[in-house]
């Protein structure tokens, strides 16, 4: 059987070596546009400060090592033009002409481009660059040779954050502009507050709800949609990709959301033998069921070995994605798995929400960092919807364990069941993902009742009253803007000092505290709810409504 695959990198070298294993007869061919095969394009960033400190370490496989380790015949700098799928042949271009290839089953792996938007002057700029690949990083690492101070990163999502990141690492004055309300748009509010907190901390400037609508001269001055101009020596577009569908429409392959290649269980595309994985193609978010673009390593790197699979002859089946993933801004770690508040609201799930603070390690052990996790799920069956979590260390461990239990479909019922590692340098017996499903068990039965931050305002507009249980030296150090003020550990004998008619909120620093006096006062015939996340939260992604002392 001859296979040929049309892209390398993840998907398509994943499904080469694959197929080797299980085919040794094979002929197979992968023909791939760059002139690298194989390389870490997820490290790239790291590169730009020196982090990685040679470019030869982003090279995982050359064209010489996959011969003669699996017997690939790789080819690089081959464009494929044109699938004739009525022939079962295509047109490949190469440094030396034009020629066509047969095959016998066609995998393709396109994989996604770099989105660039429809901005004037963007053309004549010679300053904006975008980072998919190594030729893409030569070409920024050639720039930042010259004279370089101010640095645009447009787009604040992973890419543009790792951008960021590393630009301001060698010491460059480094600008984020994002259309979006906040940075990490995957990511709610709230959350992605803590990322924005970090990146300013660094001294990175930060500009969100804005697009760039204007480029000027060759590109060193950029201009926002509010009429603000920014000057810039170097700019990077990371504003999104887009799947790198062009040939397989072209050949007549059906095509759905934004262009991604339609493909079934088995990764068949609408043409017989002709395969498609990775960032081209649509898969099934598993939550809702839908079409989904989730362009992650990941995935891409199973896809291709599914697809091997498939055209071994093994029984394998595409179940579609969650997707999960994870980014580092200084020192602050951001992660996501399943689906954000944002995109259950939008598929109008029943659901609900809690948000847990607790420390990566016990706190008696040196070192402890706080992390803050968010759990959204549905409050009657207990289905895990989507988590959320930012902090300095331990929060990839949660995340992975989260993305484990949505995948193994356990809910917010098993959570509290899991027996996870402990000791003092690596945990707390009451691991952050067992109390996330504490506290979603006690909303789920009604034990605890709880206010979202956003929605803290029109509460208290409504007459509510926010009763604040930390202690006095907690609240000298800032303190919500209207509250009244009893320590948990008075609450009891001053309950004659809150009116019995009067609904109360009640804050603390995390919201344990007040969920003990939320306790307290209801079995006392008090109407309280408990503010998720407390002031830790608040804090953070309403700053302009605590008082700092």
């Amino acid at each position: 059987m001859k296979i040929v695959i049309v892209g390398g990198v993840a998907g398509g070298m994943s499904a080469a070596t694959r197929l080797r294993r299980l085919m040794e007869d094979a002929e197979i061919i992968v023909f791939e546009q760059g002139p690298y095969v194989s390389f870490a394009n997820c490290g790239l960033p790291y590169f730009v400060s020196g982090e990685i400190k040679q470019r030869t370490q982003l090279l995982v496989q050359t064209p010489a090592s996959l011969q003669a380790r699996f017997n690939l015949d790789v080819r690089p700098n081959s464009t494929v033009t044109k699938i004739l799928p009525a022939q079962r042949q295509l047109v490949v271009q190469t440094p030396t002409g034009a020629h066509t290839e047969t095959y016998d089953k066609l995998i393709l792996a396109p994989g996604a481009k770099p989105f660039m938007p429809a901005i004037t002057g963007l053309a004549a700029a010679e300053n904006v660059f975008s980072l998919r690949s190594i030729p893409d990083l030569d070409q920024i690492m050639a720039a930042l040779k010259q004279p370089v101070q101010q640095v645009v990163v447009v787009g604040a999502g992973f890419i543009g954050l790792e951008m960021a990141e590393n630009l301001r690492q060698r010491g460059l004055a480094v600008t984020v502009v994002e259309q979006a309300p906040h940075v990490l748009p995957p990511l709610d509010e709230e959350m992605a507050a803590f990322v924005q907190n970090e990146l300013q901390r660094h001294g990175v400037k930060v500009i969100t709800g804005q697009s760039v609508v204007r480029f000027a001269q060759q590109g060193k001055q950029l201009k926002l949609a509010d009429g603000r101009q920014l000057a810039t020596d170097l700019t990077l577009l990371a504003v999104g990709i887009r799947p790198n569908s062009d040939l397989a429409a072209a050949a007549g392959i059906k095509l759905g959301l934004r262009g991604g290649i339609i493909v079934d269980e088995n990764y068949q595309t609408s043409a017989a033998d002709i395969y498609a994985v990775g960032d081209a193609i649509l898969v099934k978010q598993q939550l809702t069921g839908e079409p989904a673009l989730i362009s992650l390593a990941s995935p891409a790197n199973r896809q291709g070995r599914q697809v091997a699979d498939v055209i071994a002859g093994q029984p394998r089946q595409n179940r579609g994605s969650i997707s999960t993933a994870i980014v580092r801004t200084f020192s602050l770690t951001a992660a996501a798995t399943g689906l954000s508040e944002r995109a259950v609201r939008q598929a109008k799930l029943p659901f609900a929400v809690v948000h847990v603070s607790g420390n990566d390690h016990a706190s008696y052990y040196p070192g402890a960092t706080e992390l803050t996790l968010k759990l959204i799920f549905e409050p009657q069956t207990g289905r895990i919807y989507g988590a959320q979590g930012v902090g300095t260390n331990g929060v990839d461990k949660r995340i992975d364990v989260l993305a484990t239990a949505i995948k193994g479909q356990l809910t917010i019922f098993d959570l509290p069941e899991l027996e996870l590692t402990y000791a003092p340098p690596f945990g707390v017996a009451k691991d952050p993902v067992n109390m996330l499903g504490y506290v979603a068990l006690n909303v789920s039965e009604g034990v605890s009742r709880t206010v979202q931050w956003h929605e803290l305002p029109a509460q208290l507009q409504a007459g509510k009253v926010l009763l604040d249980v930390r202690t006095a030296a907690e609240v000298q150090a800032g303190h919500f803007q209207q509250a009244v003020h009893i320590p948990l550990n008075e609450l009891r004998q001053r309950l004659s000092e809150l009116d019995p008619n009067q609904a109360y909120i009640v804050s603390c620093h995390s919201g344990l505290r007040s969920y003990i006096a939320e306790r307290l006062l209801r079995q006392n015939g008090f109407q309280v709810e408990n503010l998720d996340g407390a002031y830790a939260l608040y804090q953070i992604v309403r700053p302009q409504a605590i008082v700092k002392n």
